[in-house]
């Protein structure tokens, strides 16, 4: 009979344990969460694809015409 209680009052104990341990976790609001991550690499993203689309028009428009211009004048 002291063995079963022991073991009740060993499971209502860790049980306890969980259960605070839980509540600690879901009410914890330290640390970055899964959404401001989120935000922070897709405003990475949409920055990065506007530079690199400026590059590339700045390339195709201004640079390439240019450098073939002085290659033209140069050979020909």
């Amino acid at each position: 009979m002291k063995k079963i209680k022991t073991t009740i009052i060993t499971a209502k104990t860790k049980a306890c344990a969980f259960i605070t341990r839980a509540k600690d976790k879901l009410t914890d609001t330290s640390g970055e969460g899964h959404v401001d991550v989120a935000v922070k690499i897709i405003i990475a993203v949409v920055i990065g694809a506007l530079v690199l689309a400026g590059l590339v028009a700045l390339w195709n428009t201004v640079i390439m015409p240019r450098l073939n211009g002085e290659i033209n004048n140069l050979f020909g």
